[in-house]
Formats: structure tokens, sequence, C-alpha cells
């Protein structure tokens, strides 16, 4: 597949194997607008863009997925939930764990070196002590995204990890695209996608 086909392939996958709940596709909506607020953010506040981006689009992204997505057998794809784990290409649920737990515990760090090894400044007010967590989440975000890239580079080649790589940069354009409608949907008492829209082949 050439870049663009493998893109597609991907955001088709993530979609069919963890967004068959319309709950979690209305959260992923909600938290694709908050992401664009962080992107924005990030020029003139990175700290904010931290905050907006961990604490309120990443819980409402995950909380879907951990909380509303089935985890039994996908009668739709006709696979277990051990089988769509094994070849998730980006951060599959137990990865998702462990990331979440740097991302909770790293400001502990802070009582021990509040320069974090010298990559902050110390804080000397409560204020600079939320600004050195926002800072720190911002590094482990990045962090994350450059690490699975780079580990992707490894497992499945170049083109797969920047594919991977440009997927998870535009997801919250992506995800505002295809979960626009997850609201009405629900309304309407629909709690399931059926997933016969496989865009992946258009």
């Amino acid at each position: 597949m050439n870049f663009l086909d493998e893109l597609r392939q991907q955001r088709w996958d993530d979609h069919r194997y963890y967004h068959h709940n319309r709950v979690n596709q209305f959260l992923h909506l909600l938290s694709a607008c908050s992401f664009l607020a962080s992107y924005a953010l990030v020029f003139y506040y990175p700290a904010a863009a931290a905050l907006v981006g961990w604490l309120l689009a990443m819980t409402l992204r995950q909380c879907g997925h951990f909380f509303f997505e089935p985890k039994t057998y996908d009668e739709v794809n006709q696979a277990t939930h051990e089988h769509k784990e094994s070849i998730k290409v980006g951060y599959n649920l137990k990865r998702k764990v462990i990331l979440i737990a740097i991302w909770a515990f790293a400001p502990l760090v802070l009582i021990i070196d509040p320069t974090f090894f010298g990559l902050l400044a110390a804080h000397t007010s409560d204020a600079g002590l939320i600004n050195n967590i926002a800072i720190l989440w911002l590094y482990i975000g990045l962090g994350a995204i450059v690490f699975r890239t780079v580990h992707l580079f490894k497992l499945m080649g170049v083109q797969s990890g920047l594919v991977w790589f440009t997927k998870i940069l535009t997801d919250p354009f992506h995800d505002i695209k295809i979960y626009k409608s997850s609201f009405k949907h629900l309304l309407k008492g629909d709690m399931y996608d059926t997933m016969d829209h496989n865009w992946s082949a258009k």
C-alpha cells in the first residue's frame, strides 16, 4: 500500500475495531474538539494546551474506550478482543494503562526534584507547580507519540510508523468528520455502529 492507502486502512481498522459504541463515538467527538483547542493553545500557552489535552481531551477519549466499548467477541468483525489488542497498531488498552500510569505518577517526581532533572525551573508558587506539571505532561504526550512512532519503524517499517504518526496528529479532524452525527444516533436509541460503511476502500 502507498502512504494514503495505509492511512485509510489504519483509520478504518481503528474505527471498526474500537469504536462500535455510539457513546464512545460521541466522547471522541468532544475529545476531538478539545484537542483542536489544545492545538491552538500550544503555540501561545503550552501549559494550558497540556492541561486541556490531558485532563479534558484524553479523559473523554479514554473513558469512551474503557467504560463503553464492548470487550466481548466482536461479531461484526469476527474477532476476539484479544486478537484486536494483539494487532492494534498504536496504543492498545494495555499500553494505554501504562501510559496513563506514567502520566498520573510523573508529577510525584517533582516532589523529589522540582526541576525534573534540570528540564524545568523550580516552582516557587502553586501556580508555578501547576505550570510545571502541565509542561511535564506535554513532554510525556509528545514523547509517547515519538516513542511509538520509532517503535513502529522497527516493527512494521518506516512508512507504517509515519502513517500512524500522521493518523494520531490528524485524528481530531477525522473524528469530527466521522462522529459528528453520533449524538443524533444516541437520541434515536441507536447504541452501536453496524460498521456497514467501509470507507477504507474509497
